[in-house]
């Protein structure tokens, strides 16, 4: 099997992709958050129980908070890994793809899924960055464009 290389990958990225807009998207993530939602209450509901039902603090966090941040970060990392797509983007027929149609990097997908969620997450401003996919050219959003990525429908 030949490996793919910038040349032959800008021959299998399509002219005419249809890149998933800002609605989309946002019902996506909806989807994706009742996902993450119930993986956490069954994952984290036994922890309600050590302790005497306490809150274990660590620091300025709780342990139910740090593990609940650790299981959103590896969804949306891992399912993108494996799949291009999360379960909100595959009941919504959409996935994520290289900007040079190579498969999806870990880097880039680091930067994705986890720093440009952080940033989104931590600084609350941010959230209306989101805004830019509306209205990019290829509807990028900030973190799309620094983990050289698109969102586009499936074909």
């Amino acid at each position: 099997m030949s490996e793919l290389t910038a040349e032959t990958a800008s021959e299998i990225v399509p002219e005419t992709r249809k890149y998933a807009g800002f609605w989309m998207r946002f019902w996506a993530y909806l989807i994706d958050l009742v996902v993450l939602f119930s993986i956490n209450g069954i994952l984290l509901t036994p922890l309600k129980f050590i302790n005497d039902g306490e809150v274990v603090d660590i620091g300025y966090w709780t342990l139910t908070g740090i593990l609940s941040a650790v299981v959103f970060y590896l969804y949306f990392l891992l399912m993108t890994k494996k799949f291009s797509q999360t379960i909100g983007k595959m009941i919504l027929g959409i996935k994520v793809v290289r900007e040079n149609g190579e498969p999806l990097k870990w880097s880039d997908l680091f930067f994705r899924e986890v720093i440009g969620r952080f940033f989104y997450r931590v600084f609350q401003i941010f959230v209306l960055l989101y805004i830019v996919v509306a209205f990019s050219h290829e509807k990028q959003g900030i973190h799309d464009m620094i983990g050289n990525t698109r969102v586009v429908f499936v074909d």
